[in-house]
């Protein structure tokens, strides 16, 4: 048996810049390897305590400065490693860099042919990028299963492994034949220091550095790779600055003073934001090229519901809006037409066309009930093949964005991932002296959150996912109806070699966050109580017939305190109240960006430093034991942060 884990050197996000041309520079930052890249490096490690005499495998795709993350790893516990590096391979989007790593892997051996059974391991996302394509890109490069977004991996004794997958309110149990692909979450088995013994063995440990040229990359595949290959470019990036008046602190000696404070502040709306002189910025001139219409036959937008406890997920009807938006700005006979996968879920269709969808292609299969990547991603193939629409649009859910990416890969098209902007726009070619249009501008946050990137799509359809959370919900219009298609897809036997052992999934926070008023979430300065006190604040506004919640970081449920259901944040949900209280909770990017929607932010830190004062609109500084008790007595007095009972 072979192990093998996929890892990425990444800059450290605060040290990236921007250079002169608009996009990022990172060579003068400090790396490390990815975060969740450690994470599944450790799978492996994991792994090999059922199988001892497994061959150990590392291997990354980037420039010779790579070697070091690659003899971390051997020091870690891993006998081999690869770094593919050619300078061919720059700007390879996702796409191009599936399409590199699978072909190297094929080069040393491994494909879905393969006598000897093998497993991949790579982390979720990484930290870059943020998109969690890769791993479904090799995976279906190569033509084996996968399982993403996973916190352990077990080997069976029948050729199988048992993955525990996270899904929205809960999780699942797959179980999956070799070869395979699994990525994991930071929530898994925690990686291990290099021990002095592997550090010296990987002080004189080769790495095997392969050209694309080496591992017989084929001109066509060469003519995929690299910036000019990739059919995604990054268009521009901007840096994220909060929108935010000053925080507003409370003041006082004690509990008693500060709440009282903060109470008085709130009532007279807290600080405004300064207006900013305005400068006003030369506008560009768009030259005098000719326009060019590349869609060809490509028209119109496609969707997909992803349906779990018999109903439409909200992220799904979310959707819907930038759909919209969309159909607009291309003109009145675009069409929305959202694609329904599953086991009697004809009834649906009506809730999708109230909010938006002008057609739902059925696609009905009792084999179909619960959502499994391979068939799913196949018929969605055989949907785009046929109605070629030019752009595609998927809900960003741990479902999502594991589809996506396999779809993207199977029809050639880049895709961009957790998008918190969709627009029809134009693209100047100034090396062709023509001007695209129209062209999907997908804008995303990127390298942990800090900066905004536009990216664009070349080959169709544009195939972009949304962050859920980040669109509203559509207004519902009662009795507007659209057509209903049934599609006939070729099923494939092979696309059933997962097995759901188990799913369980429960309401768990999911809707409840979503439709809340109020959300009063807790972080690692919580946990000494295991946030008692944040779910019975929380419970005291519901007791005053407020729609409240409660939540965390992802600190709370990296240790097992509170259901990845709940968690709020980049990794998590995207959630937009009225009220947000933050209580304990430093405030890294990546929690923000999931919070950022809200209406009002409070902040409760003992830490006057912390950066999560920097995003809110109200701050108590204090220890969580005082404030808290107190604020709830305010809420049992009739303090309810000025929102009416439902």
């Amino acid at each position: 048996m072979t192990i093998i884990s996929l890892i990425k050197q990444v800059p450290l996000p605060s040290e990236m810049r921007m250079g002169d041309d608009g996009l990022m520079d990172r060579t003068k930052a400090k790396s490390i390897i990815n975060i969740d890249c450690q994470f599944g490096l450790e799978a492996g490690l994991q792994l090999k305590k059922q199988h001892p005499d497994a061959r150990m495998i590392v291997c990354s795709m980037g420039p010779g400065s790579f070697e070091a993350a690659l003899k971390t790893a051997i020091s870690m516990g891993y006998d081999e490693a690869y770094l593919l590096s050619d300078r061919k391979l720059g700007g390879s989007d996702t796409y191009a860099t599936g399409l590199a790593i699978s072909t190297m892997l094929k080069y040393l051996g491994f494909n879905e042919d393969s006598k000897e059974p093998f497993i991949i391991f790579a982390g979720r996302q990484t930290s870059d990028g943020d998109t969690a394509h890769v791993p479904s890109q090799v995976a279906e490069s190569m033509g084996i299963p996968q399982a993403t977004f996973v916190e352990r991996v077990t080997s069976n004794n029948d050729g199988t492994i048992t993955a525990r997958r996270i899904i929205e309110g809960g999780y699942q149990m797959l179980k999956l034949p070799m070869p395979c692909l699994v990525s994991l979450t930071p929530t898994g088995v925690k990686p291990r220091k290099p021990s002095l013994i592997g550090a010296i063995k990987a002080r004189f440990e080769k790495i095997n550095i392969l050209s694309v040229d080496d591992v017989k990359m084929t001109a066509e595949q060469q003519s995929l790779i690299g910036i000019n290959g990739s059919p995604t470019i990054v268009a521009a990036v901007a840096n994220i600055e909060s929108d935010r008046p000053p925080v507003a602190l409370a003041q006082g000696q004690g509990e008693k003073q500060l709440v009282e404070s903060f109470i008085d502040e709130w009532k007279k709306g807290g600080n405004v934001m300064q207006k900013k002189e305005q400068v006003e910025k030369e506008a560009k001139e768009i030259p005098d090229f000719p326009i060019i219409d590349q869609r060809g036959k490509n028209k119109g937008i496609l969707t997909w519901a992803e349906v779990t406890n018999g109903k439409i997920a909200r992220p799904s009807i979310e959707l819907l809006t930038p759909a919209r938006h969309l159909a607009d700005q291309l003109g009145k006979d675009t069409k929305i037409s959202t694609v329904l996968i599953g086991k009697n879920i004809k009834n649906l269709a009506n809730i999708l066309f109230e909010h938006g969808s002008d057609e739902v292609i059925i696609v009905e299969n009792d084999k179909l009930e619960e959502y499994l990547v391979l068939p799913f991603s196949d018929i969605i193939t055989q949907i785009i093949h046929e109605r070629k629409p030019e752009v595609a649009l998927f809900a960003a859910t741990t479902a999502g964005r594991e589809l996506a990416p396999r779809i993207g890969m199977k029809t050639g098209s880049g895709v961009t991932a957790d998008c918190t902007g969709l627009e029809m726009g134009d693209y100047i070619d100034r090396k062709n002296k023509q001007i695209i249009r129209p062209i999907l501008h997908s804008r995303r946050p990127t390298y942990g959150e800090s900066k905004l990137a536009t990216i664009l799509g070349f080959v169709y359809p544009q195939i972009s996912t949304a962050r859920a959370g980040t669109f509203p919900v559509p207004t519902q219009q009662q009795g507007r109806t659209g057509v209903i298609s049934e599609f006939k897809p070729k099923l494939n036997s092979d696309d059933f070699v997962t097995q759901i052992i188990e799913t369980k999934r429960g309401e768990g926070g999911l809707q409840s966050l979503f439709d809340a008023d109020i959300i009063v979430s807790g972080g690692r300065g919580t946990v000494g109580d295991g946030l008692k006190l944040v779910q019975q604040l929380a419970e005291a506004l519901k007791e005053k017939g407020i729609k409240a919640e409660w939540a965390c970081s992802r600190v709370v449920v990296d240790n097992g305190f509170a259901e990845y259901a709940r968690q709020i944040g980049q990794t998590g949900k995207t959630v937009r109240p009225k009220v947000y209280v933050a209580i304990g909770i430093s405030g890294a990017i990546q929690h923000i960006a999931g919070i950022k929607e809200s209406g009002k932010i409070i902040a409760i830190n003992n830490n006057l430093k912390a950066p999560i004062f920097q995003h809110s609109d109200f701050g108590i500084v204090g220890n969580y034991e005082d404030i808290v008790p107190e604020l709830i007595e305010k809420v049992q007095a009739g303090f309810t942060f000025g929102l009416q009972a439902k």
